[in-house]
């Protein structure tokens, strides 16, 4: 199996939103993207799979030495050789690819955020910096691109954590700031037991507001003469925002249950937003940030 191989058979098992984005993008660029992708996916995967918090430090520091080897041009692992020969083209940076790993550092070292601003700061690391990487990836022109992906990144976190509530507390992770916990009346230890009260759904109502707000905001940033290069990340969007729609037409009910979309829902999302330019995606974003 060829290095790109790996890469595309990562990408294509985990069953990702990313995935179909990535049918649409041409030969180098889509190399390049699933080469990221598979990345994120390792690096993500020493943390979900390793029960010992030293043995998964020692393998991401594995990893760092991995992103540097990159840089002089000598990679041993699969991803890593994946992903090298496309580090000029697209403006993949070293401080970037570290910066993702430091994200997955953050869930060794916190199981609770105490509020917005600690959490953005885990949001730009595991999702954010990795929007930027994209669009780098996608093509753009003007600088504000960078700005609008960042913030993509951003809600498409939001959207994850909402998501998987259930999932996280499971595992013993609240995402939830406990400050705006506290705001609405929130027992951390009623989300670890899974109950779903009124006071839940209303914190949930405004974690869902505030990702509509940074779809919105990214929206806004986006500049026009980009629009069509980022296609990918705009058919992402798409999916995801229809994603936290349908989380809320299930009445919020994450706690028990993790809300997803059909294959062939998340299909057809991205197909129309790529014969379309994303102009759908952008229409929907701003709409249902209105909503809010």
């Amino acid at each position: 199996m060829t290095p790109d191989e790996y890469c595309q058979d990562k990408a294509a098992r985990s069953g990702s939103s990313f995935y179909y984005a990535f049918l649409f993008l041409p030969p180098e660029r889509r190399r390049a993207i699933t080469a990221l992708y598979a990345f994120c996916r390792e690096v993500d995967d020493v943390v979900d799979e390793c029960t010992d918090a030293g043995i998964a430090r020692t393998k991401l520091a594995w990893w760092r030495t991995q992103v540097a080897q990159m840089f002089e041009g000598k990679p041993t692992h699969p991803v890593a050789r994946a992903l090298e020969p496309h580090l000029l083209a697209f403006d993949i940076t070293e401080a970037r690819l570290q910066a993702v790993i430091t994200g997955m550092e953050m869930d060794l070292d916190l199981s609770r955020y105490n509020s917005w601003e600690n959490l953005e700061q885990y949001c730009w690391h595991a999702a954010g910096v990795v929007g930027e990487l994209s669009a780098g990836i996608f093509g753009y022109q003007e600088p504000e691109t960078l700005v609008y992906a960042s913030k993509l990144g951003l809600a498409f976190q939001m959207t994850n954590i909402i998501r998987d509530v259930g999932d996280d507390a499971r595992r013993g992770r609240i995402y939830l700031p406990l400050d705006e916990l506290a705001q609405f009346n929130v027992k951390a230890s009623d989300i670890m037991a899974g109950k779903h009260t009124a006071e839940f759904e209303n914190l949930i109502k405004f974690q869902a507001n505030r990702a509509r707000t940074l779809y919105r905001d990214a929206a806004e940033h986006l500049p026009a003469i980009d629009q069509r290069r980022q296609r990918p990340g705009l058919m992402m969007a798409a999916i995801y925002a229809t994603l936290l729609d349908e989380i809320e037409d299930e009445d919020w009910q994450v706690l028990d249950r993790r809300i997803a979309l059909t294959p062939v829902r998340k299909l057809w999302l991205a197909w129309r937003n790529w014969v379309w330019g994303g102009k759908p995606a952008l229409k929907q974003l701003r709409r249902a940030a209105d909503s809010t």
